[in-house]
């Protein structure tokens, strides 16, 4: 096992803290650990365990996500930093016992400036398997005093935050009556899709695994869905939630989007930087990604308390209240709300992070 980097990395890193590369080639494990900040406290993010076509894309995303998880956790009002870790590889070949704790003695190894979590290709039981290697692990099963599956929480709270989006749009913390569009209807999408069947909404949905996607249709039959992305944001919608992978509002996306509002669960939603300002040229609210999707973290960074459903998703309503505070700063400032936000999460960064400086012996 080895750690390395290169000077590419270090220039692509820019104002991340850390980042660690883990090699294991009996287990055929290749992970990559990035954390962006510790101001607020240790750094917490998902694992996420995917086929990239590169280390290049690799080290791009995980960095990414870990910048994102700074501001999510600091706009959730969480003391801790923000981290991610990627897995190389397909998880349904590649995935094993011996490779997720392999894994877990990689995270060990730092000391507890990192605490992994369940993400894209990872379940609480992988969690499970790290935590026998590894006392920094969240997100484990409800068998193991864990939270379980953080997606039932990262739904809800982007239900409140498209609640507050709502309010602002329509006047009316509701969705009833809207038709919402939801892109990926996997872990968080499907139980969005019950919080806007419950609200009195219209769902149109999809998904890129049919067999997902029939679920979904089975288990709410008054959902209508389509076969594609692309089909869905054409169609007449009121809001758009993307829930599957990030990038989802492109230039093109944009050009052709009715919906009044976007608010979903995916991370880094905004394909590149200015298309914040092209939503709100035409007149579409954002909702900010890491915002209304901090729900997930809320709930797994309740387990280092001792893990309490009923206050997590407490805390996970106050969402409602955060992206009503995001809206209000953006007009203020007169901003777009992804701008608005960043400027909330670098206060708290700033502000709280200062206060580590203050020496206690």
């Amino acid at each position: 096992m080895s750690s390395t980097a290169s000077g590419d990395v270090f220039e692509q890193a820019g104002e991340h803290e850390q980042v660690v590369f883990a090699n294991d080639p009996a287990t055929g494990l290749k992970a990559i650990v990035a954390i962006h900040s510790t101001a607020l406290g240790p750094a917490l993010g998902g694992t996420r365990f995917y086929p990239y076509s590169s280390t290049a894309d690799a080290v791009t995303d995980v960095l990414n996500l870990s910048r994102s998880m700074s501001y999510k956790n600091a706009l959730a009002g969480l003391d801790l930093g923000g981290g991610k870790a990627v897995i190389i590889g397909d998880p349904a070949r590649l995935k094993s016992e011996a490779l997720l704790r392999a894994y877990g003695r990689f995270v060990q190894s730092l000391g507890g400036r990192y605490y992994t979590a369940c993400d894209v290709g990872t379940y609480s039981e992988d969690m499970d398997h790290i935590a026998r290697e590894c006392s920094f692990v969240t997100g484990r099963t409800v068998a193991h005093g864990g939270a379980g599956d953080s997606s039932v929480l990262t739904a809800y709270g982007v239900f409140q935050g498209m609640r507050a989006a709502a309010q602002e749009v329509w006047g009316e913390p509701t969705l009833g009556g809207r038709t919402v569009g939801v892109a990926g209807v996997g872990k968080v999408g499907r139980h969005l899709v019950r919080h806007l069947v419950e609200d009195g909404a219209t769902v149109v949905a999809t998904d890129v695994h049919q067999p997902t996607l029939e679920r979904v249709r089975d288990e709410f039959p008054q959902v209508r869905t389509v076969s594609s992305t692309e089909e869905l944001v054409a169609g007449q919608l009121d809001v758009y939630a993307p829930c599957a992978m990030g990038g989802a509002l492109s230039d093109e996306v944009v050009d052709v989007l009715s919906a009044k509002i976007v608010c979903g669960a995916a991370n880094n939603q905004l394909a590149h930087s200015g298309i914040e300002k092209a939503l709100e040229d035409r007149g579409i609210l954002y909702a900010p990604d890491y915002c209304v999707n901090s729900g997930g973290v809320i709930q797994v960074a309740d387990e280092l308390e001792g893990f309490s459903f009923e206050r997590a998703e407490q805390r996970a309503t106050g969402i409602f209240d955060t992206t009503r505070a995001v809206f209000e700063l953006a007009r203020t400032d007169s901003v777009p709300p992804a701008i608005a936000a960043d400027r909330l999460a670098e206060r708290r960064m700033r502000d709280v992070g200062r206060l580590r400086g203050i020496w206690l012996g």
